[in-house]
C-alpha cells in the first residue's frame, strides 16, 4: 500500500513524521501542503473518510488561524464554508496528513501511526 503524505517541510512535526515513515520503510508520495494545497473536493472526501470532526483538520495553533480569528468564526460557518476556507490556504490545515484508500491520519501521533500504518 502506498500513502499520500501531505507536509510542510519547515514544520518539525512533519519532519519527524517523514523520518518515521522512512525508518519504517513505508511507501508514500510526498506533497507540499502549501505549494499543492488540497482542493475542497479532496478535503471533503478525506474528512468524510476520517470519521473525525471537521475541526480536527484545522491547524488551531497556526498563525493564519489565529490572525483570522477562526476560533470565533468557525462555529457560525457551514461545513461547506469551512472546507472551502481550508482549501484556500494550506497553512490552515493541520499537518501532516497521511492518506490511504481506507484511512486518513491527521497530525503525527506515533502510537496512532504505529497502530494504523500497515506497511511497516
Amino acid at each position: 500500500m502506498k500513502y499520500l503524505f501531505l507536509e510542510y517541510p519547515k514544520c518539525s512535526t512533519c519532519r519527524n513524521a517523514k523520518k518515521w515513515l522512512d525508518e519504517h520503510k513505508v511507501a508514500y508520495d510526498d506533497r507540499h501542503i502549501i505549494d499543492q494545497n488540497p482542493s475542497a473536493e479532496e478535503l471533503a472526501e478525506w474528512i468524510g473518510r476520517s470519521k473525525l470532526p471537521l475541526k480536527s483538520f484545522f491547524n488551531t495553533s497556526g498563525l493564519v488561524y489565529k490572525a483570522m480569528q477562526l476560533k470565533d468564526k468557525l462555529p457560525s460557518m457551514s461545513d461547506k464554508e469551512q472546507i472551502e476556507l481550508l482549501a484556500s490556504d494550506g497553512k490552515l490545515i493541520k499537518r501532516p496528513l497521511l492518506i490511504s484508500e481506507d484511512q486518513v491520519l491527521v497530525g503525527f501521533k506515533v502510537s496512532e501511526w504505529e497502530e494504523s500504518v500497515k506497511d511497516k
